[in-house]
């Protein structure tokens, strides 16, 4: 691909030559530049080739779509496309930085988002797919490997578990990986980019990041609890404004379902690799603001005290708090993820 965005006949008869442009920071999996139009500036993606680069087009641009209904909005307007480059030309919005309570606006956009959808887009997106028996499996032997106890009903727990997520109902509209980063904060309010990973689920999957720690995510961050609270709140005040219903979805549930996933270790492009829960007892690694051991951590913390009285998960409560004694005790120098985001 050229250093500079394609823009064929047919994007400059519908939007103009672009006079200038200037590349921008984005993932190895897309190319994104800031060009000057006739009408104005704006920011043109690509998708980057690979086994599932067509995909990931498709999904971007089919959830920027449905997301165009909100109002106000929660995304860039979606200038034009070119499918044979895998080229989308978007709003260009300047980014400010975001306030110490950043995710209480967050979750109320986030809810925003999520609203855009309903049961009459069935098929537009892929469903969003929950963690497996193989997930199982990994963190049942990362918890013998820490040497801490599997109670007898744990495994099953487990396995209703992954039932439950599958059986999930809802066709929210998910970003797929709703991260600081993958939000602009603009002077009319919170805006998405970034949908590569778009599906359609119950919006409970995603109000989890706030408190699980935004498992998909380069920048882990921990809300104080009075803050995340204020923000839970907000995602709820807004589906319910947005919707006309409550909010549907175990959180517990949403936060084990995240726990369990080795994926949710690392970054995209090394997911579906390798058992990356079995390298824990190992190796630590760094990835964006926190290592792999210190993002265990957190999420251990979190499920064992969201479950905690949850008699679904009355044995993985007990599980996760011995597993977290357990790193904890055998690596003492970690330390807790940030609490703000950079």
């Amino acid at each position: 691909m050229s250093s500079q965005p394609e823009f064929g006949d047919g994007l400059r008869a519908e939007l103009g030559s672009p006079r200038r442009s200037r590349r921008l920071s984005s993932s190895p999996r897309s190319r994104v530049w800031r060009v000057e139009l006739p009408d104005g500036s704006a920011v043109v993606k690509q998708i980057v080739d690979g086994p599932d680069a067509d995909e990931r087009y498709a999904r971007e641009v089919a959830a920027l779509r449905l997301a165009a209904r909100a109002e106000p909005p929660v995304v860039p307007a979606l200038l034009a496309t070119d499918p044979g480059e895998r080229l989308l030309v978007l709003e260009q919005l300047d980014h400010r930085r975001p306030s110490s309570d950043w995710i209480v606006g967050y979750a109320a956009a986030l809810a925003r988002l999520h609203a855009t959808a309903g049961p009459g887009d069935v098929g537009v997106l892929p469903r969003w797919r929950g963690p497996s028996r193989a997930d199982i499996d990994s963190f049942l032997a990362l918890a013998r490997a820490l040497r801490v106890p599997v109670g007898p009903g744990v495994p099953g727990e487990l396995d209703d578990l992954v039932t439950r997520l599958a059986d999930l109902p809802g066709h929210a509209l998910l970003h797929g990986d709703p991260c600081p980063g993958n939000d602009l904060h603009t002077a009319t309010g919170i805006r998405f980019v970034d949908f590569e990973q778009a599906s359609l689920g119950s919006g409970v999957m995603e109000l989890a990041y706030l408190r699980i720690g935004f498992p998909t995510c380069w920048c882990v961050t921990a809300a104080p609890a009075p803050l995340l609270e204020r923000a839970e709140r907000a995602y709820r005040t807004a589906w319910r404004d947005a919707t006309g219903s409550e909010c549907r979805g175990d959180l517990a549930d949403a936060c084990a379902g995240w726990l369990i996933r080795g994926d949710a270790l690392v970054e995209r492009a090394r997911r579906e690799s390798v058992d990356h829960l079995a390298r824990i007892p190992r190796e630590d690694w760094e990835w964006g603001t926190a290592t792999a051991r210190q993002r265990l951590v957190h999420r251990l913390g979190v499920v064992s005290g969201t479950t905690a009285g949850h008699t679904p998960l009355s044995g993985l409560s007990g599980l996760t708090a011995g597993m977290r004694q357990a790193m904890l005790a055998r690596w003492p120098s970690l330390r807790p993820v940030p609490t703000r985001r950079p």
